[in-house]
């Protein structure tokens, strides 16, 4: 399955070398078109790390991320006591 990734990675080097190419071939210079097409290359490598970046997953409802139960008050409790040693 392809994914948004998948198709940024091939068009970064099918932007650069078709927009060049095209470019030259509508006569404007190697020395100009390059620039353009690497322009637009690194406009794709932007978008894909800033306005649609990888995000981390989102931990489970479960756990917290670090292995606690997220759904724990731990408000009513003292500080020094714990659920096993609160007698």
């Amino acid at each position: 399955m392809t994914g948004y990734y998948d198709y940024i990675l091939g068009l970064i080097p099918a932007a650069l070398i078709g927009i060049t190419l095209a470019l030259t071939l509508v006569g404007l210079p190697v020395v100009s078109a390059v620039p353009v097409g690497a322009t637009v290359a690194i406009g794709l490598m932007g978008h894909a790390m800033f306005l649609k970046g990888p995000v981390p997953e989102t931990p489970s409802i479960e756990t917290n991320g670090f292995g606690a139960e997220s759904g724990v008050d731990r408000s009513t409790q003292s500080p020094g006591l714990s659920a096993q040693n609160a007698d």
